[in-house]
């Protein structure tokens, strides 16, 4: 679309929300409904698009796109009803008589723009919170995934007209015509980088931003630590859909009296999850494109591998890897590695690595393997981070219960479940005033008993 087009749709989507023809919750539930029939119905193909992407088996598919976003629907659909109620708070006596009330209402017009590694999912979930929040929506996902980009096009051309909800394809051009125009709220998934650029667009206009980014994000494992599981749940979230995950363990922050068992148990945890040859592996994913492969092998340092490190360029994929005696100065502590790319570092201290990872970027997320807890405690209060997990990787987004976001270099806003909803709404505060009385005491000529009656009504 050209930027006259892209103009032209975010004026007809204002004019639609303007109707008020999706403020009615009756409206909201049916979209949602007609959503999620429409994802089962094409689940197959939105499997079979993400493996042409990303490489991604069905079963990883399922349990990390459209299971996911199934799930979020389901959510929804069950609490909208509660979600959209006004919501009564006490009202000061010096108010009396009245009735204050917290009414959630939608932004109007909101952006998601979504990146290629979980391409269906961050585009359809935070949809779908936006939907349940009353809101028109254009979706802009990544021109890295365009098998997936076609058919969540398919869906939404089936379940939606385009003043209602709409998606823009394409690459850069399209993502600058969209942001120059006038959001209500834009919601980003994707690079601190491009999240620098959406927020200084989205300031042109005064437009609310939910920026979900990155970070590396740091696993630590103390000497208490389960070390068989650790290894098992650490492979798992790392070298799940090849690394490429925003809160996947970027790296390993060992106590070194217990590295070198553990780096023993990742190497026979890779193997058994991945088998002798990874690359041979059919439900091992794929790196997304050329430009990113040939990134992550910048990354290696052949010196420090220790388990992995073969690739096949043809067909875009790496080894599940490990690095050891790496360093906060090696080049792969330099960036986020978004790749199968282990690194290992070790500390003498937890309050070491506790002072360390907060010189660094707040991360979306952080891990500990831990029997202490007392480190829990230490951890969890001291370190900056957007969610995590104590003994696991990656679950702690796999609910509606709780939002997830980041803070800082990470992000800022938070989605899923009911803090989905409140990212895509305004709480309007109105007092409700009764008519049948009207203390004198707040208008001149003021007395000094009203004083003396204001000072006890507020105390």
């Amino acid at each position: 679309m050209n930027a006259n087009e892209i103009k032209e749709l975010v004026l007809l989507q204002r004019k639609y929300f303007r109707t008020g023809a999706t403020l009615p919750v009756e409206v909201r539930l049916r979209a949602l409904v007609k959503l999620k029939a429409c994802i089962l119905k094409y689940e197959d193909e939105i499997h079979k698009a993400l493996k042409a992407d990303l490489g991604k088996s069905e079963f990883e598919s399922y349990m990390c796109e459209t299971g996911m976003t199934l799930s979020e629907l389901s959510y929804l659909i069950k609490h909208i009803f509660s979600f959209t109620k006004e919501k009564c708070v006490l009202t000061p006596l010096a108010q009396f008589h009245a009735k204050s009330y917290k009414k959630p209402s939608p932004y109007g017009v909101v952006l998601i723009m979504s990146p290629w590694n979980y391409p269906f999912m961050l585009t359809m979930e935070p949809l779908a919170d936006a939907i349940a929040a009353g809101n028109t929506a254009i979706l802009k996902p990544s021109a890295y995934s365009p098998c997936t980009s076609r058919i969540m096009k398919k869906i939404v051309e089936e379940c939606f007209s385009r003043e209602y909800v709409s998606v823009v394809t394409g690459g850069r051009a399209e993502n600058s015509y969209l942001l120059n125009e006038h959001f209500d709220y834009i919601f980003f998934t994707g690079s601190q980088s491009v999240g620098r650029e959406v927020m200084h667009k989205a300031s042109e206009h005064l437009t609310p931003v939910t920026l979900e980014l990155g970070g590396k994000s740091p696993c630590i494992v103390d000497r208490t630590a389960n070390i068989k599981l650790a290894a098992k749940r650490i492979v798992f979230g790392k070298y799940l859909n090849c690394g490429q995950t925003c809160v996947a363990p970027d790296y390993i922050y060992c106590d070194r009296i217990i590295k070198d068992k553990l780096l023993a148990a990742i190497k026979q945890q890779i193997k058994k999850q991945f088998g002798a040859r990874p690359l041979e592996n059919k439900t091992y994913g794929k790196i997304i494109n050329e430009k990113h492969f040939n990134r992550i092998l910048g990354l290696f340092d052949e010196s420090k591998i220790v388990c992995g490190g073969s690739f096949d360029r043809q067909a875009l994929k790496i080894e599940p890897t490990v690095m050891d005696r790496v360093t906060f100065s090696d080049a792969v502590m330099h960036e986020e590695i978004f790749g199968p790319i282990l690194p290992i570092l070790v500390y003498d201290s937890l309050d070491e690595a506790v002072t360390n990872i907060n010189t660094m970027p707040h991360p979306l997320a952080l891990y500990l393997f831990t029997s202490d807890k007392s480190a829990v405690k230490k951890v969890t209060s001291l370190c900056g981070f957007g969610g995590g997990c104590i003994n696991d990787t990656i679950i702690h987004l796999a609910t509606s219960e709780m939002g997830f976001g980041g803070f800082g270099e990470s992000g800022m806003g938070a989605y899923h479940g009911k803090a989905g909803f409140d990212t895509f709404s305004h709480y309007k505060s109105i007092v409700d005033k009764k008519t049948w009385l009207d203390l004198p005491m707040r208008y001149q000529p003021y007395r000094k008993l009203y004083h003396r009656l204001i000072h006890i009504f507020l105390k």
